[in-house]
């Protein structure tokens, strides 16, 4: 049974992680085009913003995944960092119709993705799952 456990926490924090790195490199891919839309909803200086996302992104999803030194914190960063897009580019309050439904399960699929990295930076920097959550 803990081998199980221990592969689903590794298996969970990869999973949570990949769509940290996945967005990371996709915007090193298309950077002029997140570039173009950052500018457009307004973050400034969106040229100094983006290399920041991305390090975060990437090197924030790349802890996780790992799980080792610094995943709490690299969670709750995370965790930050997407609440506050979230108010950023789903802002489904300002919308109608369809467009706010969507927008709306959006924001609380990101929610539900800040809580994972909550979750998950309270357990893995609680001194009992340390060791767990490292393996």
């Amino acid at each position: 049974m803990a081998g199980l456990v221990s592969v689903g926490l590794i298996a969970g924090r990869v999973a949570l992680a990949s769509l940290f790195l996945l967005a990371g490199l996709n915007k090193v891919m298309n950077y002029e085009a997140t570039l173009a839309a950052m500018t457009e909803a307004g973050l400034a200086p969106a040229g100094v913003l983006l290399p920041i996302v991305i390090a975060l992104e990437i090197g924030g999803g790349a802890l996780v995944a790992v799980g080792r030194r610094f995943a709490a914190l690299a969670a709750l960063a995370l965790a930050l960092f997407t609440l506050a897009t979230n108010i950023v580019f789903h802002d489904y309050w300002t919308m109608t119709g369809a467009m706010r439904a969507t927008e709306q399960s959006l924001f609380f699929k990101n929610v539900s993705i800040a809580g994972g990295l909550v979750f998950l930076a309270a357990h893995f920097g609680s001194r009992s799952d340390r060791r767990r959550f490292a393996r």
